[in-house]
């Protein structure tokens, strides 16, 4: 598991290309037969993906989170962006389909990621500190039913699908989902907004060869980076998340932090960007 420690607004400020990407982005995260993981000091989210080939890979036991095992005080959403894959939770078996979400709860010891017929089973996760239990649920992507919203004439009509938050499957402090955008539009979240009570984890996908370019940094001194098709940009709560892409695309974002109001943002203008 990679550590990740963040710079202050003032130092992100002085970092070059290849630093600002070193600090913010993660690459490199779906390996064949391999689960790699990343610990950030976001609100201590754990983010990661698992790829279990010919042999299954338990969610592991690590010493950054100083417990016996990994969901001993932490929670778990689970994302399928390949073909049908099961995660084995104790003695159940959940299988999930391309986009099907699972939230496990705090206390359980024994995950399992386990490939599918296809052999395609490409599992996102994210991961926040949990001080009480909530039930293991599935979300399936066919039982969402999302309206769009955005303007076509602004080139940001999309789709906000939200799989576990209050209303939905609940959660101690993690929220999760994905957005998707329509063709023509590519926009995210413009006017940006920052919300200093909740960091946030997002990971692009669908990109194909297309690019995003996601902007962080304060209002007033904003940078960007240049995302590929499955990384994932790292947003503390002081800084805007925003993107343009070359392409529609998806991207899944999750909080963690104080609360779990999705509408909990301090929007900023965009007359004030710099």
């Amino acid at each position: 598991m990679q550590l990740h420690y963040f710079p202050t607004p003032e130092a992100t400020n002085t970092l070059a290309t290849d630093e600002l990407r070193a600090r913010f982005l993660l690459g490199n995260l779906f390996q064949p037969g391999a689960i790699t993981s990343h610990y950030t000091d976001l609100d201590r989210m754990i983010t990661g993906a698992a790829l279990p080939t010919t042999t299954s890979l338990p969610l592991p036991a690590a010493k950054e989170t100083g417990t016996a095992y990994f969901l001993e005080r932490r929670e778990i959403g689970i994302l399928n962006l390949g073909a049908e894959g099961l995660v084995q939770v104790g003695g159940t078996a959940y299988a999930l389909g391309t986009l099907d979400c699972l939230y496990i709860g705090q206390g359980e010891k024994d995950v399992l990621f386990v490939n599918g017929a296809a052999g395609q089973a490409q599992f996102y996760f994210v991961s926040t500190p949990a001080h009480a239990k909530h039930p293991t649920a599935v979300v399936r992507r066919a039982d969402i039913r999302t309206d769009p919203i955005g303007d076509p004439a602004k080139a940001n009509r999309r789709r906000i699908n939200k799989l576990i938050h209050p209303d939905g499957v609940k959660s101690c402090q993690l929220v999760m989902g994905f957005t998707e955008f329509e063709p023509g539009s590519v926009w995210n979240t413009m006017p940006p907004h920052t919300h200093s009570r909740r960091s946030e984890l997002y990971l692009y996908f669908d990109l194909g060869a297309d690019a995003v370019f996601h902007f962080l940094g304060t209002p007033e001194a904003t940078r960007h980076v240049i995302v590929r098709d499955r990384e994932a940009v790292m947003s503390p709560s002081w800084s805007i998340h925003c993107g343009a892409g070359t392409g529609a695309y998806r991207f899944v974002w999750a909080m963690g932090g104080d609360n779990q109001v999705f509408s909990d943002m301090d929007a900023v203008p965009i007359a004030t960007l710099k």
